[in-house]
């Protein structure tokens, strides 16, 4: 190994949810994607050819996030995983808030391997719906930065709003 190169390796404990939501699969799903609207990727663009000042950036996402969150990007794995014979749907998003994020990046880039939160709506052997995803504190504690740990602790609480906002169980260790 050449001198002065680092490897570090962190080891943590991962709090996952899986929370009936109570409603069919595509019910949910679409109840989920009004709460957590599409990343208006072209006015962000935009804003970012011109190199807009960073308070519009925190004037779009306002707007564009109603709960805070705003969809990254999705996948439908049961259009994949049905060609195998699988039955069960499930779709799983990148659902985040940049803003946020850089709250966390200016002290470590390297957040961003949990910025934005993964989330899956997952329908089960059992036919019941779920909403899955890790604790946010979970990934972004284990980078031993105070106020990247804070940040984290916070997106426990605004996931818990999300959750209310959806109408499904907040687990209590998010408040």
């Amino acid at each position: 190994m050449t001198a002065g190169m680092r490897i570090d390796a962190v080891t943590r404990a991962v709090t996952r949810f899986a929370i009936d939501v109570g409603a069919p699969y595509e019910e949910f799903r679409a109840r989920y994607e009004r709460a957590v609207p599409d990343y208006p990727a072209e006015e962000f663009g935009e804003l970012m050819e011109r190199g807009a000042a960073w308070r519009e950036v925190l004037e779009l996402t306002d707007r564009s996030a109603p709960h805070g969150f705003m969809i990254y990007w999705r996948y439908d794995a049961h259009t994949m995983m049905r060609l195998a014979g699988d039955r069960f749907r499930c779709t799983e998003y990148l659902m985040g808030n940049h803003v946020i994020a850089e709250r966390m990046f200016r002290h470590d880039p390297a957040v961003m391997l949990y910025a934005p939160l993964r989330t899956a709506i997952c329908e089960g052997a059992d036919g019941v719906t779920r909403l899955v995803f890790d604790r946010p504190s979970s990934g972004f504690g284990s980078f031993g930065i105070p106020e990247v740990a804070s940040v984290g602790l916070e997106l426990d609480r605004k996931v818990a709003v999300l959750l209310r906002a959806l109408s499904v169980p907040v687990p209590a260790t998010l408040t």
